[in-house]
């Protein structure tokens, strides 16, 4: 254990300070501080050294240079146990300092205000992060609270210990120190370099340790802030599988802009559909795959009241997540313990890139937020889709966005009848969702089918025409899409192309 006697304390907020310093008084340590800390602390009561007193020097340079002297860094570099250390503090008159309290400029605040840029360079924190570094790199001899946030920790030690330290201690806060500098470093290179290809620096102060990864033999962690995204309203602990789903699902609704019901499965959309009335949505939705359904997670972008929520109720899945809910319908949704219930906070995802480790390193791109919209489309069959096809096609074609590749989508009006997705062949998956929809009595004239990508061949739209689908809505591309086109026009089916592809893997 080693004894607090002076504390050095300088902190751009200085809220919250006032039960540190008492203590700090009480116990007779001594406070040394600069600028507007030193008017704060003055203000508690407190007798305060400045900085100037031990420097000798002035702050100037509009406050940019003030504790960046060898006589603070001195008092904070200083090895106890080391005989030389201890004889340039007495030759040169410097003071050791055993605790010291700063925080850092608000640069990332300032940035997402949107400050100009001579504002954003002076929150780059100079001194600050200096005397950070200093004071955890000597952590065997020196306490650092890093930041307002830990100060009430460092209250609590301080009180608990009489005025001690401990290693163990000492060693949590220096860890503290460099998570958040490092932190600080990333985002004021981010800024710089407006987040530049050169170099890949990311860096995440929350995260949540879940049960387990994939398998319960996986560890598994989530680095952000869930927070931002949702608000939890009930049921057991989040998964990663859970969370998985949860992307997958807030991706896929952000995409749909009228009344949707979409339910997932490992991923992938089993049921989905369009409808003014939420309880429709929801039936329409189920109807696509019930068996599929069982242990799913539904969303839709509407608020739940009592009908649906008393519908749902009736079958058994993992999640729902709702941007709103009735009083009426939690208290039946929460009639299970441990279904987890989540309110959709007003948001989309429109982080820019996108990240997956592979091999040794990351593969980053940019995020896929394109919508395929009709102005867009390419009407390149003699028969022209009319205007519920076209519905009926964007709908389709932004499901298969969200559906893992090779993926093909079947749709009539406005309801998902159909899906085939994760196959090796663009065969194999048309025929599995043909299978799927007959198998849950769907009739397939008139639908449309969406793929994720062109058709080498025209098999797919002979296999379609054979089964009565009246329109496809594809990106194109192929050197054979002639051959498509041709094998649409002489089975009267409509095609259009998106000339935008949305591969998943």
């Amino acid at each position: 254990m080693k004894k607090i006697n002076s504390a050095f304390i300088s902190v751009f907020n200085k809220e919250n300070l006032e039960p540190l310093v008492s203590l700090l008084l009480k116990l007779n340590i001594k406070l040394y501080s600069s600028g507007g800390t030193k008017i704060a602390l003055e203000k508690l009561g407190c007798k305060v050294t400045s900085v100037e007193d031990i420097t000798q020097y002035p702050s100037i340079l509009g406050g940019r240079v003030k504790t960046l002297h060898p006589k603070v860094f001195g008092g904070i570099l200083n090895r106890r146990d080391k005989k030389s250390d201890s004889e340039d503090l007495e030759k040169y008159d410097i003071p050791s300092f055993d605790l010291v309290i700063v925080d850092l400029y608000p640069f990332e605040d300032t940035v997402k205000n949107n400050a100009n840029e001579d504002e954003i360079i002076e929150k780059i924190d100079i001194g600050g992060i200096s005397l950070i570094r200093a004071a955890a790199k000597n952590y065997k001899d020196v306490m650092i609270i890093p930041c307002k946030e830990l100060i009430p920790n460092c209250t609590s030690i301080i009180e608990k210990n009489n005025g001690f330290s401990s290693l163990e201690e000492r060693l949590f806060f220096a860890k503290k120190a460099f998570e958040i500098s490092s932190h600080y470093d990333t985002n004021i290179f981010s800024w710089l370099s407006n987040n530049s290809d050169e170099s890949l620096k990311i860096s995440i102060s929350e995260s949540k340790i879940l049960r387990y990864g994939e398998n319960p033999h996986q560890k598994g962690i989530y680095y952000g802030k869930l927070n931002e995204v949702f608000k939890k309203l009930n049921g057991k602990e989040i998964s990663y599988n859970n969370l998985l789903d949860i992307d997958a699902a807030i991706n896929l609704i952000n995409d749909c802009k009228e009344p949707t019901f979409a339910i997932l499965k490992h991923n992938n959309t089993c049921g989905i559909a369009i409808d003014k009335s939420v309880l429709k949505a929801w039936d329409k939705a189920l109807a696509g795959d019930p068996i599929s359904a069982f242990g799913g997670i539904l969303i839709t972008n509407q608020e739940i009241d009592y009908d649906v929520a008393n519908s749902i109720n009736k079958l058994f899945f993992e999640i729902i997540l709702s941007p709103k809910y009735t009083t009426e319908s939690l208290e039946i949704l929460k009639s299970k313990k441990n279904r987890i219930i989540l309110k959709i906070n007003d948001l989309s995802l429109n982080d820019k890139n996108q990240y997956r480790s592979i091999l040794t390193g990351i593969l980053a791109q940019e995020k896929d937020i394109l919508i395929d919209k009709e102005e867009n489309l390419e009407k390149i069959t003699k028969l022209k889709p009319s205007k519920s096809q076209i519905e009926d096609l964007l709908f389709a074609s932004t499901i298969c966005k969200h559906t893992k590749s090779n993926a093909i989508v079947l749709v009539k009006n406005k309801q998902l009848i159909g899906i085939g997705c994760g196959q090796t062949s663009r065969i194999d998956a048309l025929k599995q969702a043909i299978e799927k929809a007959k198998k849950f009595k769907f009739d397939l004239k008139n639908s449309v089918m969406a793929s994720d990508a062109f058709f080498p061949f025209p098999d797919c739209i002979e296999i379609a025409a054979k089964e009565n689908i009246s329109a496809v809505i594809q990106p194109g591309g192929s050197i054979n899409d002639k051959l498509s086109i041709d094998s649409c026009n002489k089975n009267n089916i409509s095609m259009v192309l998106t000339k935008t592809r949305h591969f998943k893997h």
